[in-house]
Parts: structure tokens; C-alpha cells; sequence
């Protein structure tokens, strides 16, 4: 079957494993025409050409968790670790709300502690309190299902808790102190408790194949998700693969425009990890299909380079890139 084919037969609904194996490695004008179909699902689920924008507020870069393929783990030389307090947080959001800003996403290393949970609690009640209108977004790993259940009583909207990869022996190399199982039955409790849940993949992990990044597309149906994301995997310096390979680009904005055209109505964010892979990869992954963007202008300036996910040489996109980036895909910000 050639390359026409093979986007004719996934433009009607056939999602083989060999055809979207072989779309996942397109390049030039197959690739062109495989994010052109994706565009016009995008299209004709949301006419209206809107992306999702919000704030990241990375409240702590504190973290349980001993993956092999981050920068803030539990052994990381991380220089210094930091929590910031209930005032600060409520502080940071206050002004960008004012700006225009309604989606906020607070992200943090994976902790347990019921008194950082508390805290966090805390600021959600405070927050809805004061802004109605307001969505948040939570990230904060693994937790109890005692503490999905508070959060989201406290007024947590959405909860993003990636799968990382759907293939289990492969997920307990990156992550030796978790297991597939128990990672995909926190993401269905979290739906159960009436969160919108996002999750998805890393495309380029050691030993990584593409018959595993064709089950992880595959296994995205497995739960109620309104969100699917993917990060190209970037080799931390701080982390246990420091010394190996990046994840390939291509791949990665090829498997976003599957995502898209294989659940058309995910929210699919353009992450900053595509612009750390190359300049212009986050354009690109709107061009693939995406619809949503993330400003990072809530983590204090000072704190950012604490907070090093993907490289201690952080790319942090502004409102004004993102704007530009926005409006050259034929889109605008919601």
C-alpha cells in the first residue's frame, strides 16, 4: 500500500496497526498531506479555529519519584528545591486573571504529603471563591484516590496524569518505582471522580519502539480522556539518561496529527518540549493538529530555572511567541 492510500484509508476510519506504524514514520509531502488531513478534522469538529490558552504555575519542584528520564526526581542534582507558599500562589494568579487569562495549570513534582495537599486544597477553595469563572488544571502525579477525591472537591476542574507508555516493562525501566497498572487505574479514578483527564505519551525513550508509540495511540481509547498530549523525550542533564539520544521530531508531530485524526475532538497541546527539539516545533505541532498552547508566565522568574523539566536550559514560550505562533497556523487564542 503506498502513502495515499494509506491517508485515504485512514481518512475513512481504518486504524490498522500497520498503517498508522507506517504513517508514524511520513516524511515531506506524505507528512504535509497527513497534517493537512488532520487540520481538516480539527476543522470540522471546531469550526471555530479557537486555542486553548493557560498559565503554568510550576507551584513545586519537590518530588517523591525516582524516573529515570526526569530532571527533578528524588536523586536529581536539582540545586534547590522549593514549595511556594499559599499567598504566593494566590498572588501569581490574581493579576493574570485580570490580564484576560480564565485557564490555569499548576504543576509540581509528585508529593504525597497530606500537608502539601492541604495547602493545595487551600488555594483551589480560595481561588474559586474569588474568580467564578476560573478553570484549574492540576498536575501533580500520583496520589490516594482520598486526595483526587479533596482536590476535586476543592475545585479542581481538570487533572493531567500522563501514561508515559502503554508498554508495561518498559514503563517500570523509566519509572522503577511505579508500575502501568497502577499508573492506568489512577487515571480512571480520576475520571470516576468527574475530573476532565488528560494524558498521553513520551515519544524517543531508550529501547522505545514504534509498534509501543502505535499501541500507546491505541491505548489512548482505553479511558474517558478529554485531553491527549505527547512529549518528545529530551535527555535530561540532570537526570539517569543524560547521555541518551533525543526522541525524533518527526514522529512525534506525525503521531500528534494521528492523535487528531483518531479522537477528533481531544484537546492536543502544542508542548514547549517540540520548540526544545527544534525552533519552530511547536508551530509545527499546530500544523499537525494541535489546539492548545501553554504561557509560561505564572512560575516566578526566579524559580523557572529550578523547575527544569526537559533541560536545565529551559525554552519558556511568552505570550507574545505565542500569539505570533497562533495567528501564522490560521488560528486564534480562546
Amino acid at each position: 500500500m503506498n502513502n495515499k492510500s494509506i491517508l485515504q484509508a485512514l481518512a475513512k476510519g481504518d486504524f490498522k496497526k500497520s498503517l498508522l506504524g507506517r504513517a508514524l514514520l511520513f516524511k515531506g509531502e506524505a507528512r504535509e498531506e497527513l497534517f493537512k488531513l488532520a487540520r481538516k478534522v480539527r476543522s470540522e469538529h471546531s469550526p471555530s479555529k479557537a486555542v486553548e490558552v493557560r498559565s503554568v504555575i510550576e507551584i513545586s519542584n519537590i518530588c517523591q519519584r525516582k524516573c529515570n528520564f526526569c530532571n527533578i526526581n528524588f536523586y536529581s542534582r536539582t540545586k534547590k528545591r522549593y514549595l511556594l507558599k499559599y499567598g504566593e500562589i494566590i498572588e501569581t494568579i490574581e493579576p493574570l486573571y485580570l490580564k484576560g487569562r480564565r485557564v490555569f495549570l499548576l504543576q509540581s513534582g509528585e508529593n504525597k504529603s497530606q500537608k502539601y495537599i492541604d495547602l493545595v486544597c487551600k488555594c483551589l477553595r480560595s481561588l474559586k471563591q474569588r474568580f467564578q469563572d476560573l478553570t484549574i488544571i492540576l498536575c501533580l502525579g500520583n496520589l490516594t484516590c482520598g486526595q483526587y477525591k479533596k482536590l476535586r472537591e476543592s475545585g479542581a476542574d481538570r487533572y493531567i496524569l500522563k501514561f508515559e507508555t502503554s508498554n508495561p516493562a518498559l514503563y517500570k525501566r523509566i519509572k522503577p518505582d511505579d508500575s502501568l497498572g497502577k499508573r492506568t487505574k489512577a487515571i480512571k479514578a480520576l475520571s470516576e471522580l468527574g475530573f476532565k483527564v488528560g494524558s498521553g505519551n513520551i515519544i524517543g525513550l531508550p529501547n522505545q519502539t514504534i509498534d509501543d508509540i502505535v499501541n500507546d495511540l491505541l491505548f489512548i481509547g482505553n479511558f474517558n480522556l478529554t485531553m491527549v498530549s505527547t512529549s518528545i523525550f529530551i535527555p535530561g542533564e540532570n537526570s539517569n539518561y543524560w547521555d541518551k539520544p533525543k526522541g525524533n521530531l518527526n514522529i512525534t508531530l506525525n503521531y500528534m496529527a494521528l492523535i487528531r485524526i483518531l479522537y477528533p475532538q481531544m484537546l492536543i497541546p502544542s508542548t514547549s518540549s517540540l520548540e526544545k527539539a527544534q525552533a519552530n516545533g511547536q508551530y509545527l505541532g499546530l500544523m499537525a493538529g494541535a489546539n492548545a498552547v501553554t504561557i509560561h508566565d505564572g512560575t516566578p522568574e526566579e524559580l523557572k530555572k529550578h523547575y527544569p523539566i526537559y533541560s536545565i536550559k529551559r525554552f519558556t514560550p511568552d505570550e507574545k511567541r505565542i500569539r505570533r505562533i497562533v495567528l501564522k497556523s490560521g488560528l486564534f487564542l480562546k
